[in-house]
């Protein structure tokens, strides 16, 4: 698993210190933020970088962290890794305070906030050339005056980077309409969950009474600006049985929506607390999510299957899925060794447990 904190000494008294790590000397826009810190030395597991007369020492390979970009609370005792320069999933974390109360949320809400938009405008900025930068929670949307902030400040100086901004969809206002048609927005990728057409059965699921109404009104704004959407969609016992209704409904609803992510359980947070109640082992059941993908591809909707490990899935919808699960979270059980679709699979989630999930993995029919 790959570490997101990392063992820190040099944090500055009563200061956050954003930097960028570097081994040597770049002539980029970035480094002229006087942000860069290089690479000074490497002693018994400890990389030291200096800056003027400041030295930071993180417990790390150099090699793995050079273009990182780090962020060191005053007076920690680690660095958290906010911009990894070699990854593709790169999420800032807004808050962890939520509006929803999701029965399979890996990130159960929490009452505190803590304020760090101007460390990740920092973040932002120093990020590498053409970076997706996913915004996630929590629900972002709370705070949605700073984060629109945000991605406009961004954008005016870094217009090369994207935005994939996951949101509940209940925060969007007719006021926000103008803006979402701005250069800065209309590049975002909005991320919204669906979890079923039946109004009764998504409120239960997402633990708030009206939230599916409140979607139909967020879709419906979106549809008047150039938004590009993702829809997402768990999939559960609760719901499993609605994801062809929910394929006719967002074919004929939301047409203008980008994708459709149709999602396995992460055994996590209240996923894992709720597991034995709602996992839904398509490795031995795949029809509903087959005919699902059947509606929504004949109708023009494209649909994606993340985080099903490929031989969990009949080969005929193997090109369906995605290796989505983030690197840092990601993991491959002994079975996977020697397997012909390694190269190509996503894996598992790191707190996988082989024994209460899918009864027919590590299988796969040979082309």
């Amino acid at each position: 698993m790959i570490a997101l904190r990392l063992a820190a000494k040099g944090h500055l008294e009563g200061e956050t210190l954003v930097a960028r790590l570097v081994e040597q000397h770049r002539d980029d826009g970035a480094s002229f933020l006087g942000r860069d810190y290089q690479l000074m030395s490497q002693v018994d597991g400890w990389a030291y970088y200096i800056r003027d007369d400041h030295v930071i020492t993180l417990r790390a390979k150099a090699e793995d962290l050079n273009g990182d970009v780090i962020m060191l609370p005053p007076n920690g005792s680690s660095a958290h890794r906010l911009i990894r320069a070699n990854s593709q999933h790169n999420s800032l974390l807004i808050t962890e305070q939520c509006d929803q109360l999701c029965i399979m949320c890996s990130q159960p809400p929490k009452a505190k906030h803590s304020d760090m938009f101007a460390a990740f405008m920092l973040a932002c900025i120093l990020a590498p050339q053409d970076a997706v930068i996913g915004i996630t929670g929590g629900e972002p949307m709370l705070f949605k005056d700073q984060l629109f902030a945000l991605m406009t400040q961004v954008y005016a100086e870094r217009p090369d980077l994207t935005f994939h901004v996951l949101t509940n969809g209940q925060h969007f206002a007719p006021e926000d309409i103008e803006l979402l048609k701005s250069s800065a927005l209309s590049s975002v990728l909005w991320a919204i969950p669906v979890y079923s057409s039946d109004p009764e059965t998504h409120d239960r699921i997402v633990g708030k009474i009206g939230a599916f109404e409140k979607l139909v009104e967020t879709f419906e704004l979106l549809s008047h600006t150039p938004a590009q959407i993702e829809v997402r969609t768990v999939i559960m016992q609760s719901n499993q049985a609605h994801l062809a209704g929910l394929a006719n409904f967002l074919t004929t609803y939301i047409p203008f929506a980008s994708q459709w992510s149709i999602m396995q359980m992460e055994r996590i947070g209240y996923g894992r607390m709720n597991w034995g109640d709602e996992f839904f082992d398509t490795s031995t059941s795949f029809s509903a999510v087959a005919r699902a993908l059947c509606i929504a591809h004949g109708r023009g909707l494209e649909a994606r299957l993340f985080n099903f490990p490929l031989c969990t899935v009949p080969s005929a919808y193997q090109r369906y899925a995605v290796a989505s699960i983030s690197d840092w979270k990601c993991k491959f059980e002994d079975f996977c060794e020697g397997c012909s679709l390694r190269d190509q699979c996503g894996g598992l989630f790191e707190w996988y447990d082989i024994g209460s999930g899918f009864k027919e993995i590590g299988h796969h029919e040979e082309p």
